[in-house]
């Protein structure tokens, strides 16, 4: 049976619908692509280069993004310096008031956010909706403890927070973020990612504007804006999430500095299996951690398994590996109807046809190295529309003992792939999960607890799950990572509340130059 689009679901139906609602945020069209404004000095304007963005889904022209040059958002940081000023003198309860303002209407389009993040960036329609909920309910939660966060005399931060992250969560994450800056009385700025999220984010940020938040939304090149995003005297703190390459580029750029930061990189976040029985514990936790192709920073693409459980794990996961859905995330049959449900999918498109063949790649290198392919998936038989571009689509692969030359040994794939790697002693289970050089989250799996605590001393993981996985957390859980793969300020609670304000006793929790210090996690 040949699929279609959902009724209503179409790009030109969500654009339509983010015009409509936040019509001071788009501009003209060029080469009959509409074009977005950037939100600097307190406006919407029509400034900046035009460079088309394609969506992951079906790899088809979406929007014109208006790329910045440097002294245009050098201007766009002064202005929104002088805004932070204002800001951080309005009371608390007017704060607080705006916020919300900024959450009720953020809330009211819950729906069309959503959808934009389907086809900016691919999530099936149930993570969109978890995206954006997750960020709208997460706010309201420090709504409700910003009056203690605050209460041991903390005030913002000298300047305004420039928020520079990777285009995977753009409500959750970064917008979240902001809106929790702002509680706290810093004015904020954004850069629109370049790879995806662009019309969802500009839609958030002019309801934020609508409530009289100080927010600036820009879009350009990490060559052009960096230095001034990162380095310009006029910012408070820089918040990065993205790749250790370009979270490197920050650190470096901050070396000379003492401006506050919390930089948030990929580490190889590994689960560990040793001396275990629970298999259909296991499957459960392991289907659901394909949600979103695995692109995100806390997945977990690395098993390490004691060699004497090996078929036992096989003969759990590689089932799970193959009851893995993805597909075209808005694909329904002739029957649906409005109000059906839209497809249930582990994962769409990656986020770029680009980072497909290059996970492509990487899984050849790994094989021609050595690796044993125990699973590829293909992309027949997938639900796809008739004709549809599918370049950006990777069906999940597992490795067996990927050689320790690929890429694929060291570094995080940002994709469905996994690797396996077969250990006989303890000090070899751990020196594999360490492999990264730090990493955000790691698990055991192992029947003992008391063994498995132990040996989650030694692992250079910032959260440990025994017997389940870990996440990056909600509302008062910390966030952070061990080695390279967190620099600066750790977040999460209270703690992303004192990442951005001054004052209080003690020290930060992070990792600095001159001291690393751990909460309890």
């Amino acid at each position: 049976m040949a699929l279609r689009l959902a009724d209503g679901t179409a790009w030109s139906d969500a654009l339509a619908r983010a015009v409509a609602a936040t019509p001071e945020a788009f501009g003209a069209e060029v080469d009959a692509v509409t074009t977005l404004h950037n939100l600097i000095e307190g406006d919407w304007r029509a400034v900046g280069h035009p460079a088309p963005v394609r969506t992951p889904v079906d790899n088809s022209v979406v929007i014109n993004l208006s790329r910045l040059d440097a002294d245009t958002a050098r201007a766009a940081v002064a202005h929104a310096a002088a805004a932070h000023q204002a800001w951080a003198r309005t009371p608390l309860g007017d704060r607080k008031a705006r916020v919300c303002d900024a959450v009720d209407a953020l809330t009211a389009h819950r729906d069309l956010l959503a959808l934009l993040l389907v086809w900016e960036i691919g999530k099936p329609w149930r993570l969109a909706c978890a995206d954006v909920d997750r960020a709208l309910d997460g706010v309201r939660w420090y709504v409700g403890e910003i009056d203690r966060m605050l209460a041991d005399g903390r005030e913002p931060l000298d300047g305004p927070v420039s928020n520079i992250a990777s285009w995977n969560y753009p409500m959750s994450v970064l917008v979240h973020a902001e809106l929790v800056q702002l509680l706290a009385g810093n004015a904020v700025i954004a850069k629109t990612p370049s790879q995806g999220g662009a019309v969802c984010l500009t839609v958030a940020h002019a309801l934020m504007r609508r409530a009289g938040l100080p927010a600036t939304l820009v879009s350009g090149g990490g060559e052009e804006l960096s230095e001034v995003l990162v380095r310009a005297p006029e910012i408070g703190a820089v918040a990065f999430v993205g790749g250790r390459s370009n979270g490197g580029k920050v650190a470096a750029a901050l070396l000379d500095s003492e401006k506050r930061h919390f930089i948030e990189q990929e580490g190889l976040n590994a689960w560990g299996i040793w001396n275990f029985s629970q298999w259909d514990l296991l499957a459960a936790h392991l289907k659901k951690g394909f949600e979103y192709g695995k692109q995100r920073c806390t997945a977990y693409p690395r098993f390490v398994v004691q060699r004497d459980l090996v078929d036992e794990f096989l003969d759990m996961y590689l089932p799970v590996v193959r009851s893995v859905r993805f597909g075209h995330p808005l694909a329904v049959g002739d029957d649906w109807t409005a109000g059906d449900p839209l497809p249930e999918l582990d994962f769409g498109p990656l986020i770029s046809a680009a980072k497909a063949d290059e996970l492509h790649r990487k899984v050849d290198e790994a094989v021609r190295g050595g690796a044993v392919p125990l699973h590829r998936g293909k992309l027949t038989g997938a639900p796809f529309l008739p004709g549809q571009d599918t370049s950006a689509y990777v069906a999940p692969s597992v490795l067996l003992a990927p050689p320790g030359r690929s890429r694929l040994m060291h570094a995080e794939p940002f994709g469905p792939v996994d690797t396996i790697v077969v250990v006989d002693t303890t000090d070899e289970l751990l020196a594999a999960m360490n492999a990264s050089n730090g990493a955000l989250v790691a698990s055991l799996a192992c029947d003992d607890t008391d063994e498995a605590g132990k040996l989650a001393v030694d692992l250079q993981a910032f959260k440990v799950g025994i017997n389940k996985p870990r996440s990056r957390g909600d509302r008062d859980e910390p966030f952070g990572g061990r080695g390279a793969s967190w620099k600066g300020a750790f977040v999460g609670g209270d703690l992303l509340v004192q990442a951005v304000t001054v004052g209080g006793e003690g020290r930060l929790y992070g990792n600095f130059p001159d001291y690393n210090s751990y909460p309890a996690t």
